[in-house]
């Protein structure tokens, strides 16, 4: 993690919420825990974990059951489960999208129902970055 620093911690949470199963929080406390800025880490953490988050969403959007069943290993039938359940909130489900397990589901559905992709970019990033700043938070006690 030293070695590549801020950029590590950038691209790492850029596919942690993607294709690789990891923890992004691991990532940032890990970047804080070596001397880096702990707000600058939060706002890198955030912006790379975002990007991820809205490359699933137009991975989704692109709408091909294969593609989702093949490289991200999501049946169709779950997507239909998060496709009711995301109705009703519509772009503020986003601000969820960085949950774990179901987050990238949540980004895919999101696109796949071909809602705003700004709002969901706003909300995604909002809810990513209040998840990293209660981190960076836990982590100034310590």
């Amino acid at each position: 993690m030293e070695y590549w620093g801020l950029w590590g911690l950038f691209l790492g949470s850029l596919l942690a919420s993607t294709i690789l199963p990891f923890s992004s929080e691991a990532l940032l406390v890990g970047a804080i825990a070596i001397g880096n800025n702990i707000w600058l880490c939060v706002f890198i953490a955030a912006i790379g974990n975002s990007i991820g988050g809205i490359i699933s969403f137009y991975l989704g959007r692109l709408g091909k059951w294969e593609w989702l069943e093949k490289y991200f290993k999501v049946k169709k039938e779950k997507i239909e489960t998060f496709r009711g359940k995301i109705e009703r909130y519509k772009a503020i489900a986003a601000f969820f999208a960085w949950l774990p397990v179901v987050g990238d589901l949540i980004a895919i559905t999101l696109g796949f129902m071909r809602l705003s992709p700004v709002k969901c970019c706003i909300y995604m990033t909002i809810g990513r970055f209040v998840r990293f700043a209660v981190v960076g938070s836990i982590m100034t006690f310590f």
